[in-house]
């Protein structure tokens, strides 16, 4: 696979793109404060998916960094990380999905990162449950006291990025998370941009 493509992904709502082994995805936040929930799985076999437990494994961290390869869930190199402008992401928190709402925040029928992922990959013949749980793009989930996660909005702004290099043919799909009642999203859903490109992109 070669060539050029990009996308825009509505906020609130999902897409899904390909790439293949040694293209460049770049994710770019394009207002700021936009999570983006992210998931891949291999092409030629969707039982295999990005795993974000095994890279937390593998790292021995809870972040990922430049220079870092993203596990699949048979502990095999997926994506690497080539470039990053805001260094701040989320691997520990599950996609939203529509429990999350009415059981949460009472609220049915919200639009949600689990079913705005699967959506563009039902044609891949993905059943919802075995969309992998999302590497949150642009997330700031911090470490706080006694251990505890905090979802505070990010930190990013417009124009902020991050780019990986595929070690093997994936098809992703990304939700611009659509949470607008608590923080996480600056409480404005907004746009997020996809570019696959063959060549890595000037800084």
């Amino acid at each position: 696979m070669s060539g050029h493509t990009e996308l825009v992904v509505k906020g609130g709502f999902g897409g899904s793109f390909e790439a293949g082994v040694g293209q460049y995805i770049t994710i770019i936040d394009l207002d700021g404060q936009q999570a983006g929930d992210f998931v891949a799985l291999n092409r030629h076999d969707l039982s295999e998916g990005l795993s974000a437990v095994r890279t937390r494994r593998h790292l021995l961290s809870l972040y990922f960094s430049v220079g870092d390869e993203l596990l699949s869930s048979r502990d095999r190199p997926m994506l690497k990380v080539v470039a990053d402008s805001i260094g701040i992401h989320d691997a520990t928190v599950p996609a939203c999905d529509p429990t999350r709402y009415s059981v949460d925040f009472g609220v049915d029928g919200h639009r949600n990162c689990l079913e705005n992922m699967h959506e563009p990959l039902i044609p891949y013949g993905v059943d919802i449950l075995d969309v992998p749980e999302p590497f949150n793009l642009f997330q700031n989930s911090p470490v706080v006291g006694d251990g505890r996660t905090g979802v505070v909005d990010p930190p990013s702004k417009a124009g902020d990025r991050v780019v990986f290099r595929a070690l093997m043919d994936v098809v992703c799909a990304l939700s611009p998370c659509p949470q607008d009642i608590i923080p996480g999203n600056g409480l404005a859903v907004s746009d997020i941009r996809v570019v696959v490109s063959d060549t890595a992109p000037e800084e």
